[in-house]
């Protein structure tokens, strides 16, 4: 699904008015009845309901919403700010005339001085104050508005997009002064910014309402950011062939582990055995024999020269790819085998863990990185590699500009997985739960990917399949496990059940 920008959205809303052959304010009035039965599913008539309406196109939604509620038997209390002499949008001065109209609204055009109404737990606030539209942060009395209903414990839902928040970008915003929604219902598309971890507490829940947008507008509009679903990852897996050998589906070697550390080479292992590719061989050191044997007996070891750590990394065949790094840990002798590998291996590879934390402690590896290879850093080991970063949104702007500066996908972990492509498309991915913010889920990642890279799916398909299907493994063994009680065997386990799930 395509994630597009305010300046986007505006765009496929003319090309609907259009193609539909409808008035902004009809638009309007669809947004406002679907808001509207979302409100009335959740709460009776008589729970109070609030509803600050501003004075552009959001407030024209929040007015409408107000009028149809009265219809239905509701009695919401309105509060119109109109603090310039006319500054309503059409839209809104529209709406604003037909509420005004009804009998028996309670209907307050805020035009100087507000006293705010009192606020509690018991109600439920509508925020209709700024949408999309905003292009500077809030100021003036608005600030003051915003942190009332925030500190006002009452429930807010937010219309389109919390106010105050910018659709894309939030760096520098004073974070005071942006509506904490408790539900926000997103119009037709969910904006770039709700999908940053530290936005979580502006946006809440968040629910698409589907206003018939026009579909070949959507289809031809072009962006840089998208939303991976089931559909996508069905859309690019390849069914299997009857005649067929374990070489049809790739090698992959994985450079893992070290004293201590054989969970990591074997959840690596099991990851990439079980996302199907046709033959694994481990690399490690020669203390992690025995438990590697006897976990994963399917998987070829290959023994380093050292007993503890991985010291020399020699590439005797033409494997179909190469990962570096679950559990290998940043000795000297592990990040002079690195720097080594590096100069002897130019294909791309993929980089996880240890590997990412080596080539920190060495920042000049960074460009000795095969092009075209896959890394895949959590937030601390991103900040190692490229300086220190406040906000996942100021570390995806850096994978951008990295991305590209390298020619390297980068896939940044978290709730929202990131993956950034050097030509500067970003894939979201939305499988996954808490439960997997657990020790060793990211080996067993790095293990899917190097499976789908071994069948032979370009980098591109084969990040986004495998960072989809590690996210889907986690959902279905928390569905027994529990988010609490989910590890990553767990996710190793349930990534063929992930990709039944798929494929049905």
């Amino acid at each position: 699904m395509k994630i597009f920008t305010s300046e986007r959205i505006r765009q496929i809303d003319e090309n609907t008015l259009k193609a539909q052959n409808i008035s902004v304010l009809d638009l309007m009035e669809r947004a406002a009845s679907a808001i509207s039965y979302e409100i009335m599913t959740r709460w009776r008539p008589t729970k109070r309901i609030v509803i600050f309406a501003g004075p552009g196109n959001n407030g024209g939604d929040a007015l409408a919403v107000a009028r149809i509620l009265q219809e239905q038997g509701y009695h919401p209390e309105v509060f119109l700010f109109n603090t310039k002499s006319s500054s309503l949008s059409a839209c809104c001065q529209t709406n604003r005339d037909r509420l005004a109209a009804m009998p028996g609204v309670y209907f307050t055009e805020v035009v100087s001085l507000f006293t705010p109404p009192e606020l509690d737990e018991n109600d439920v606030v509508i925020d209709g104050l700024f949408g999309s539209g905003l292009r500077a942060p809030l100021k003036g009395g608005y600030t003051s508005l915003v942190q009332y209903i925030n500190d006002s414990k009452a429930f807010v839902v937010s219309i389109d997009v919390p106010s105050g928040l910018f659709g894309e970008w939030n760096i520098g915003a004073d974070r005071r002064n942006i509506i904490r929604a408790n539900l926000t219902l997103a119009l037709q598309f969910k904006r770039l910014s709700f999908f940053f971890a530290e936005n979580a507490e502006f946006i809440g829940e968040c629910k698409v309402l589907n206003i018939d947008m026009d579909i070949p507008s959507i289809d031809a509009t072009p962006t840089d950011f998208y939303l991976i679903e089931k559909d996508d990852a069905k859309a690019s897996l390849k069914s299997r062939n009857q005649f067929t050998g374990k070489y049809d589906y790739g090698t992959a070697l994985i450079v893992a582990g070290s004293y201590g550390m054989a969970g990591a080479a074997i959840l690596a292992a099991r990851g990439a055995s079980r996302a199907g590719a046709g033959l694994v061989t481990v690399h490690t050191p020669q203390i992690n024999f025995a438990p590697l044997q006897a976990a994963v007996p399917e998987v070829v070891l290959n023994a380093d020269r050292n007993q503890y750590v991985v010291s020399k990394i020699e590439i005797n065949h033409d494997y179909n790819v190469v990962a570096l790094g679950p559990g290998i840990r940043t000795t000297d002798e592990t990040i002079s085998a690195i720097g080594s590998f590096f100069k002897n291996y130019h294909k791309p590879c993929i980089l996880e863990a240890d590997a990412l934390n080596c080539i920190a402690s060495q920042p000049i590896l960074i460009k000795n990185i095969p092009k075209g290879s896959v890394l895949t850093p959590h937030a601390a080991e991103f900040d190692r590699l490229f300086k220190q970063h406040n906000s996942e949104e100021e570390r995806l702007k850096k994978a951008i500009d990295v991305s590209r500066l390298y020619e390297i996908t980068i896939v940044l972990k978290g709730h929202h997985t990131m993956t950034v492509r050097p030509d500067g498309k970003v894939y979201i991915n939305s499988s996954g739960n808490a439960g997997m913010a657990t020790a060793g889920s990211g080996d067993v990642l790095t293990g899917v990917i190097a499976a789908m890279m071994a069948q032979g799916y370009s980098t591109h398909r084969a990040v986004m399949l495998a960072v989809y299907l590690h996210g889907l493994a986690g959902d279905i063994a928390a569905k027994e496990h529990g988010q609490h009680g989910l590890i990553a065997p767990d996710i190793a386990e349930n990534i063929g059940r992930a990709i039944k799930e798929v494929m049905k």
